[in-house]
């Protein structure tokens, strides 16, 4: 009998400076070549400007929060019916939300230039904690492609 899958979370070891697992993922993410301690930095020095745009509120909750403003309830996904294919809203599950919300604020950080990369990333984040930014946009333009297309939510698989 298959197994059922499960998360990737249990393997993870909380951040040394946090603890938090979602921080680990996220500096996971962010790792370029294989070189941890080198996005590890990235995501302190993020969160130490953050919390200096923020001063009343502890940074790894800044974090979360802008995390949790940016993850998707709902997609489109491709469905081929006849001989069309229709964008079929979706809702999405908890573990690709958070895979989603994670890759659009590293996409978004890396896609500003001119600045070094901690500067941007916490510059993203905070627009994100504030529910602006690329990052923001995208989740809102993903909504809206799913509210236009809720026609086809029948065809849902």
């Amino acid at each position: 009998m298959p197994r059922k899958y499960q998360s990737n979370d249990r393997f993870l070891i909380g951040d040394p400076r946090y603890g938090s697992k979602l921080a680990s993922r996220f500096i996971n993410c962010l790792m370029w070549e294989g070189k941890r301690t080198v996005s590890m930095s990235i995501f302190f020095d993020a969160l130490d400007l953050l919390a200096k745009k923020i001063p009343d509120v502890e940074p790894l909750e800044a974090f979360t929060q802008a995390i949790q403003n940016v993850k998707p309830m709902v997609e489109v996904r491709s469905k081929r019916v006849g001989g069309a294919t229709l964008q079929v809203p979706h809702e999405v599950k908890k573990e690709r939300q958070q895979s989603l919300a994670i890759r659009w604020i590293i996409e978004a950080a890396r896609k500003k230039k001119g600045k070094p990369m901690a500067r941007r990333l916490s510059e993203e984040l905070f627009d994100a904690f504030n529910r602006q930014g690329t990052a923001y946009t995208t989740r809102e333009n993903t909504h809206k492609m799913a509210e236009a297309n809720k026609a086809f939510a029948h065809f849902a698989w």
